[in-house]
């Protein structure tokens, strides 16, 4: 596979991470703690998924446990053209590059794309990988009608307006970011395919100075790894 959003967005933060993630995963270490919140960040993604009501998730495996994004991909076809409301982890292929979008509702003349994130207020992560979706959906021929965060029901200070909505008696919160998804398109589209080049690259490893870079806005999981080798 190029590119994911997941790719996109470490990438951005350090093109090294990329080329890490694609040929060295072993040196990566996670932190038990931070496991934990991508457990919980996953688990609160599965409860979402009916926000909406009945929905029809895509998701397939391979005989070895791993996602079959082929199969992905060909379900979210068929659920399109039956014209499913809501459909779960959307699959989506240009170029190669893909994404599997968290919630896409049909709406009377396009589709309403939503990123669930287990936090409480929008974060420019966030806007980045929601970019990354809509730039290859629109790619695909779906037409966008708007973008939105699912975001946890914690009170705080937010520049966003968002609706308020329970389910399963949990409190969310829809923030539309549609204007701010739109501008970010152009750093997918001009980004894209260099970093699809260096994360193909089976060269030597990237030489990408210590910095900044290594702890914003994550911490990154090969810290130890080149913090030792600076």
């Amino acid at each position: 596979m190029p590119i994911s959003k997941t790719d996109f967005v470490r990438a951005l933060q350090c093109e090294k991470m990329l080329w890490l993630d694609a040929h060295r995963p072993d040196l990566k270490m996670i932190p038990p703690e931070v496991q934990a919140r991508l457990e919980q960040g996953n688990a609160f993604g599965d409860d979402a998924m009916g926000i909406f009501g009945a929905f029809k998730e895509t998701t397939a495996y391979r005989e070895d446990g791993r996602l079959d994004f082929a199969k992905m991909i060909e379900n979210t076809k068929t659920l399109l053209e039956e014209g499913e409301r809501v459909i779960c982890e959307g699959s989506f292929s240009w170029y190669g590059n893909f994404c599997a979008v968290d919630i896409l509702k049909k709406e009377k003349n396009g589709y309403a794309l939503y990123e669930v994130k287990n936090a409480p207020a929008p974060r420019e992560e966030f806007l980045l990988d929601l970019a990354f979706q809509s730039f290859i959906l629109r790619k695909c021929g779906i037409k966008i009608l708007s973008a939105s965060l699912i975001l946890n029901g914690e009170p705080t200070e937010t520049d966003f307006d968002f609706e308020g909505i329970t389910h399963n008696g949990r409190a969310y919160k829809i923030v539309t970011v549609s204007s701010q998804t739109r501008e970010r398109e152009r750093l997918v589209s001009d980004n894209i395919f260099p970093f699809g080049k260096i994360k193909k690259k089976d060269a030597v490893e990237p030489t990408v100075p210590v910095g900044e870079r290594c702890e914003k806005p994550y911490r990154c999981w090969y810290f130890e790894h080149c913090h030792n080798h600076s």
